[in-house]
Parts: structure tokens; sequence; C-alpha cells
């Protein structure tokens, strides 16, 4: 695919597609890393004489207007980050506001899912976008997994390339599992095997370990034989998870799950906790998070490994003290990382918030903050947004 040295960019109207789909409190914005991510391009577009226009959804209004789910209070934050101006339009304006623009200006445009035909990855309202622009740039792998009207469509209509952030993106994913260095790992917890079902069956012949954790390793270990108390476990999916441990075998791939495991009688911050060998786990008691043999475990395996791919909490992260297997697993990840002797890239769900609860996640290699497109991505589908700029 291009990307934006392969463009004439002086004085071109391009419509870059970002993801400003940020978490708001009180009309403020409560994380800026989407914003953050979004400014290398708008900057550089901007900085080489281009008529930047910026489209991006908020929210699920669903083909209808909401005002509270306006990208209007976002122009501000945009051009703080900037260090420009950032002007607004809704689509009505949209013709006249491009129209005005001169050479490094930057314009936002209203929500694209206020119209029905964004989801619907409608032909005649991707024609209407693309009157608007000489170029397309996407920059927003969080979305490249809907085929929508200014992810799919649009790139079609006129002269397309990946932004700085795609392209980042897409070099990590690359380095993480197309071409990596071996000996790799693939770290991937979270409460559900049925959520992760797909992603654990690509990975079996991608990497050279599957570490198992979260409320999914107890699956696991109840397929294997173990009682798991009270803990959250899927036990009607122990076939699949005896299925998945033979498949490993067959593809050369360890499986690799907690020797001991913190317990509590009630998931509550300070709750009282015990730490046993996961044989040894009583009737009553709630598997939260892995222990410290496990973590000991783990950190040895990443001192070997060249390549590490991170998907999902190793316990309840978010009440101390079952964020402690998170955390020094993370921790430990991110030292072998600094020290230049693992690649690690991460991202998906609740898996950035638990790399930064580590205080991990500004060492790691990279750190997607995709969620559904970093899932689809790990379980080996075809991204359209992604197939779309490729075409």
């Amino acid at each position: 695919m291009q990307v934006l040295d392969d463009l004439a960019l002086a004085g071109a109207r391009v419509l870059v597609r970002v993801d400003l789909n940020v978490p708001m409190q009180d009309g403020q914005v409560s994380d800026s890393t989407r914003i953050d991510r979004a400014v290398p391009t708008l900057s550089e577009l901007a900085d080489k004489g281009a008529k930047v226009i910026v489209l991006s959804h908020f929210g699920r209004p669903k083909g209808k207007v909401v005002p509270e789910m306006s990208l209007a209070p976002l122009a501000g934050p945009l051009g703080a980050a900037l260090g420009r101006s950032v002007t607004f339009a809704d689509m009505e304006g949209a013709t006249d506001a491009v129209a005005g623009m001169a050479g490094g200006d930057v314009l936002l445009l209203e929500n694209l899912r206020f119209d029905p035909g964004e989801e619907a990855n409608s032909e005649s309202f991707a024609q209407r976008l693309a009157a608007l622009g000489d170029i397309y740039v996407n920059d927003a792998f969080s979305c490249a997994h809907r085929a929508h009207a200014s992810t799919e469509a649009l790139a079609h209509l006129l002269p397309s390339a990946a932004g700085r952030s795609m392209q980042a993106e897409l070099t990590a994913l690359e380095a993480a599992l197309a071409d990596p260095k071996r000996p790799v790992a693939a770290l991937v917890g979270g409460a559900k095997v049925s959520s992760k079902l797909a992603v654990l069956g690509h990975l079996l012949d991608k990497v050279d370990q599957l570490i198992i954790g979260g409320g999914m390793a107890n699956t696991f270990l109840f397929a294997k034989g173990l009682n798991v108390g009270a803990s959250l476990c899927e036990k009607d999916l122990a076939d699949t998870a005896r299925e998945i441990m033979a498949q490993a075998k067959t593809s050369g791939c360890e499986i690799v799950l907690p020797v001991d495991v913190v317990l509590a009688k009630e998931f509550k911050a300070g709750a009282g906790s015990d730490v046993v060998p996961v044989d040894k786990v009583p009737d009553g008691m709630m598997i939260l998070d892995v222990g410290p043999a496990s973590v000991r475990d783990l950190a040895e395996r990443l001192t070997v490994c060249r390549t590490l791919l991170w998907n999902g909490p190793m316990g309840a992260f978010e009440i101390a003290p079952f964020d402690e297997g998170t955390v020094k697993v993370a921790q430990a990840a991110a030292a072998q990382t600094k020290a230049g002797v693992l690649t690690s890239v991460a991202g998906g769900g609740d898996t950035v918030a638990a790399l930064r609860h580590a205080g991990a996640a500004d060492e790691f290699s990279y750190v997607s903050t995709a969620g559904g497109a970093f899932l689809e991505w790990l379980e080996g589908k075809v991204l359209p947004g992604i197939k779309a700029l490729e075409d």
C-alpha cells in the first residue's frame, strides 16, 4: 500500500480517516491517546501544505443526529494537540468550508455515523465524501475491521494511502507474527475462552509458547481435571480446551498455564487472599490472579523469548491485591524490551489499561489502541480497511 511519502501533498485536499472516539467525562476528554496518535499524520500533512479534512465517528448514533455525540467539542482538544487552529463543519456546510481552506488548514467534519450511509458502506455517501477531497488517507487501524463508507468504499474512489499511525501499527504487527524473531510467545488473558477461541486457534501455528492467563486459564485447568472452586470458569468448554491443548501438541506449541494461584472468597479491594498450587484449590474459593511462582516462571521464560504478543490481563487487575501478577509480568516484559532483547507488541480490550496500571506501557515496543481490529487481526481475519488500501 502507499504511504504519505508516495503522495504529492502541497495544495491537495486530503481526507484523513482517524479515530477520535475518545472517552469523555463532564464534557472533557478523559484519555487523549487516540487524539495523540492522529497528530503525526495530521501535522505532517498540514506542514506539507495540504488542506487537511479530518473524518471520524463518535459513539453509536445509529444513523441519526444525536447532539451529545457531536464531534464539535473535539475541535479544541485536537487543535491544542496539533498546535494549530482546527475549524469545524457539519456535512451540510462541508463543501463551503472546504472551498474556503488554504494549504495547512485543518477542518474537522461532523460525526460520520450521523448519516446511515456510513455504517452501511454506502457508495453514495462515500461519493459525497470523495467530492470533498483529492486524496484519501486512512490512519485509523482501530476502525479497519469495519467495512464502512469512510474506511472501505472511500479508499476505492480516490488515490489512497496509509497514515503514519496505520503504518506503524502494521509494521509492529508484522514484526510480531508475520516475520518475528524466535522464540515467540503469545500471552492471552481475559475472562472467557469463548471470546478468544478464534485467537487461540490462529496462534497455535504461529507461536512457540501460548501463555494463558485470567479467567481463561481456569477453564483449561478444569479441563485438565483440576478443581477451580467458585472461580469464573466455562465448564461447558472443557472439551474445546482439551482440543486446543491436543492441537498445540501437534503444532509444537507449548501451552503455559499457572502453577500457583491467588485465591479469595470474594472479589473486592483488600479482600483476604491466599496463595496455593493449582492442584490445591478448595471449594468455595475464587482464583483471581496468578501466584508468585507463576510470575517467576513467566519472567524466566521472557528472558529467552525474542518476540512477545500480549492480549489481556493475567488476573483481576482492577483491584489490589489481584493486580500483582499482571503488574509483575508486564514489568518483566518491559525490562526485557528496554534491554533491547525483546520485541513486545500489545493491544486489545483491557490490555492498554492493564499495562498502564503496571507502568509498563511506554516501555513496550508497540501498544495498539485498537480493540476489535486487533482481536480480528489476531484471529487471522482480513480487515476490510486494510484490504481496501492494498487494493
